[in-house]
């Protein structure tokens, strides 16, 4: 798969990407690039990705928010340890760490947990950040920005709905993908199936 950077003309190149799914080619996100997920069930989709990639990840998440994440049920998908948590004061802080943690590529995956949608300007630097951390840091890393709603946000590599659809005792959501550079329209069901402590995640 390619991509073509957001900002100058460098032609297309392939680069690495985060697999939502191990059998689900259509379900890779790009690396070094921002991405976004909205939907009730976004975070959800963020402790997914989570789960596909190994060493830290950085959380960022205001400080005012009340809706927090519970150490019980994110053990259910990822490692708590693995999460670093940082509380912004300011929603502009919230971006400001977004924007350093992806410059440093010292992690794999950033996680933004936005109040509202960011502008053009803000997604343009995070996506130059992504790149630039790719470059110089350990890791290439993914930028994730989760807003609220329908989402919306101008720019993004990718924008993902994710909702729960639970019936018949069945843990199970209905994926969407929004937008893409280099991909339609598509959805998805996705279920959770296994044994307690052996339980994966799988299209339907």
């Amino acid at each position: 798969m390619t991509y073509q950077p957001l900002l100058g003309r460098r032609p297309v190149r392939a680069g690495p990407s985060l697999a939502l799914l191990p059998d689900k080619d259509e379900l890779n996100l790009h690396c070094g690039r921002l991405h976004e997920a909205c939907g009730p069930a976004r975070r959800n989709f963020a402790l997914w990705l989570a789960a596909r990639c190994t060493g830290p990840v950085l959380w960022v998440r205001p400080l005012w928010e009340v809706d927090r994440l519970n150490a019980d049920g994110v053990a259910d998908w990822v490692d708590p340890a693995r999460i670093i948590f940082v509380d912004a004061r300011r929603p502009e802080d919230v971006l400001w760490c977004l924007e350093e943690a992806l410059r440093a590529g010292a992690v794999p995956l950033v996680i933004g947990d936005l109040p509202g949608l960011p502008g053009l300007t803000q997604v343009r630097r995070l996506h130059l950040a992504a790149e630039t951390g790719g470059t110089q840091g350990a890791y290439v890393p993914l930028g994730l920005i989760l807003t609220p709603g329908m989402g919306g946000a101008q720019g993004v590599e990718s924008r993902w709905h994710l909702a729960p659809d639970h019936a018949g005792g069945a843990e199970q959501w209905q994926l969407a993908r929004l937008r893409a550079r280099t991909a339609p329209e598509a959805r998805w069901t996705l279920q959770r199936r296994g044994t307690e402590g052996n339980r994966s995640l799988h299209a339907a």
